[in-house]
């Protein structure tokens, strides 16, 4: 392939297409020059590149034309700036925006909240307009071009997007990859006999090939969506459905449906969006006798689509909502001639689920070895860490790794769902199972983090020494997760430690679906408490910006740098060291609810000379040389700054 030359064709062709005034046209070229390859060959590996491109290049010009020179000026600082969301600055906030302020107008109002907290990326939850309800929760989407009516418009998300900018802050929005809404007008035409459109999905005149698929097809709703094809009368076909019957799977080896997207992705970006979640990237391939998750195609696909976007707006940014196993997560980041191609964030669903297994085991060692397993990512690349989010809580623990450290992985999963339902004796967590698999014993897990974490039952006590260490567990396990590095994102109410939301029960459409329980509206009357040191919320509030601030100033939280997780001589303190050119940080946390101590070795890192914990500002307590932890101590050493 002669990609100077192929480059130099689709520039000229592009920029014929482009008005010969266009001030920008120089940067579109620099673009097409920079980013070709990329998509030529990604695209070579799942289609007919030579078919799909001219139409590519002529939905880039049209996205060029359209786009407004704000967000071209954005493009500029972005290219200029790739690493925006790698920066220990960077701060996620994630919300449902009818339960955070009730419209996207709503939203624009709540700015200042969210810049007091340190805020610099704020994903709403899905917007797009969904099928009526049921809906799951809004990723059954009936149209990609506009808003739920009860939350505004297309220009009202616009506006929104330009209030957020000029605050510094970037938008995420979801982008529903693997299906549609039976509602969506691609599935209507389908119903209606539109050949174009029928080959948009995977239809099946009888049950003898998705009885080939299922075989080896899991289930992600075993109580209430029950396996991965459903009749249809109006199709006269089975249709692949793996999440919902309403949630129709697309067919990703038809061109046409990239096509689709591919135009979706430019008009979304064209409206302010920063960064596109990619939900259910992992399902969009589908190969007999596997189990159609993480195939190779997928990341060839978000590869094409990213070198797209990166040509007619560099601005945007892809976040793979890949929930997996490490050694296929990391490909969502890009590996191998994929490296550093694919998505910019991927979701560190590992690191979630362990921090929450050693606050209910008193116990690290699991924690580090899954973590150890993680191979290095493109350096131009970032996890986004969490504790909680708007999804239960699946125990993704590899029975590899619990035998590595003396355990049974479907012992530890079942203790798990036990302890955080609040069924295993003298758990702190109040949660609620959710998804039982009859087949595999398998139980999720919904509930806050503030419930989950022992505040619920501690006030329920009325057990004032309860609520201090459920507090300081869950300040610990916050701490985790801004240490880390990547993007660290904080769930709407987290902040205030919002507890369950047991009216969700009475709620249309929330009744049946216990996540409901962890999704409450934003109380904004319980939310002006955060200025008061002597409550819970103001406690929490206050804890968490105090991370946040020191997390600010921490060049080795730049993440590009990766967490190494050493061995701290205590199972109930995690030890992990970031070595940046700017200086090493060591970070120590203690998940138990003893003072401990540990021998000074632990500093040898730091390579002498005075130690301050960051997070202080003080010296770190040392006893007969030992360091001293106190219970649920985060603690995190460095030279002093300056």
């Amino acid at each position: 392939m002669n990609t100077q030359g192929d480059a130099a064709l689709t520039r000229f062709a592009l920029l014929g297409l482009v008005p010969g005034d266009d001030p920008d046209r120089a940067d579109l070229a620099a673009r097409v020059d920079r980013w070709l390859p990329d998509l030529r060959a990604a695209l070579a590996e799942v289609y007919d590149a030579d078919q799909v491109l001219p139409r590519l290049i002529a939905m880039v010009a049209a996205a060029h034309r359209s786009r407004s020179p704000r967000l071209r000026d954005r493009d500029r600082a972005r290219v200029l700036r790739p690493d925006w969301f790698q920066e220990p600055s960077a701060l996620g906030y994630a919300a449902y925006a009818d339960r955070f302020a009730g419209t996207l107008a709503g939203v624009a109002e709540r700015v200042d909240y969210l810049g007091e907290l340190g805020v610099t990326y704020l994903h709403l939850m899905p917007l797009l307009e969904p099928r009526p309800a049921p809906n799951d929760g809004g990723y059954a989407v009936a149209d990609y071009r506009s808003v739920r009516r009860d939350l505004g418009t297309m220009d009202d998300l616009a506006a929104l997007c330009a209030v957020l900018h000029e605050r510094g802050i970037s938008l995420t929005l979801d982008l529903v990859l693997n299906h549609v809404a039976r509602e969506h007008q691609w599935a209507r035409r389908a119903r209606a006999g539109e050949q174009r459109y029928r080959r948009y999905f995977r239809l099946f005149p009888d049950r003898t090939e998705p009885d080939r698929y299922e075989r080896a097809l899991p289930e992600v709703f075993p109580t209430f969506a029950p396996g991965n094809f459903t009749w249809d009368d109006e199709l006269d076909a089975w249709v692949w459905t793996t999440f919902n019957a309403w949630q129709w799977d697309l067919d990703w080896s038809n061109p046409d449906v990239f096509c689709e997207f591919a135009e979706i992705v430019l008009f979304l970006a064209n409206q302010g969006v920063d960064c596109l979640r990619l939900d259910a990237i992992a399902f969009l391939w589908k190969r007999l006798g596997t189990d159609c998750q993480n195939q190779p195609e997928v990341h060839a696909i978000t590869q094409a689509l990213r070198a797209l976007a990166r040509i007619a707006a560099p601005a945007l940014a892809f976040k793979a909502e890949a929930i997996v196993p490490p050694q296929q997560l990391v490909a969502y980041l890009g590996t191998g001639r994929h490296a550093g191609k694919v998505s910019d964030l991927a979701y560190h669903n590992t690191l979630m689920v362990q921090v929450w297994s050693a606050l209910a085991t008193r116990d690290v060692r699991l924690l580090g070895q899954a973590l150890a397993r993680f191979p290095p990512k493109a350096t131009t690349t970032a996890w986004a860490t969490y504790l909680r989010c708007h999804d239960d809580i699946g125990w993704a623990v590899d029975d590899g790794d619990a035998a590595a450290v003396g355990w049974d992985g479907g012992s530890h999963r079942a203790f798990l769902s036990d302890f955080y339902s609040g069924a295993f004796p003298g758990s702190f967590a109040r949660g609620a199972v959710f998804q039982l698999n009859p087949l595999t014993g398998d139980r999720r897990i919904s509930g806050s983090a503030a419930s989950l974490a022992g505040l619920e039952s501690a006030i329920e006590q009325g057990d004032a020494a309860a609520v201090d260490t459920a507090i300081a567990r869950l300040l610990c396990a916050h701490a985790v997760v801004l240490g880390f590095a990547g993007l660290p994102l904080l769930y709407m109410g987290d902040e205030l430690g919002l507890l369950n939301d047991y009216g969700h029960v009475r709620v249309p459409g929330h009744a049946d679906d216990n996540r409901w329980l962890h999704r409450p509206a934003m109380p904004w009357e319980q939310a002006e408490r955060r200025r008061d040191p002597t409550t819970a919320e103001g406690r929490i509030f206050g804890g968490l910006r105090r991370l946040i601030e020191a997390r600010r100033g921490l060049d080795a939280l730049h993440a590009a740098v990766e967490t190494e997780v050493l061995g701290s001589g205590h199972s109930s303190v995690l030890l992990a060291v970031r070595r940046h050119a700017a200086g090493t940080l060591v970070q120590l946390y203690n998940v138990s609810e003893h003072e401990l101590e540990l021998a000074p070795g632990v500093l040898g890192v730091l390579d002498g000379g005075p130690v301050v914990d960051r997070l202080t500002g003080r010296a770190p307590l040392l006893r007969d040389g030992r360091l001293v932890l106190a219970p649920y101590q985060a603690c995190w050493l460095a030279r002093p700054a300056g």
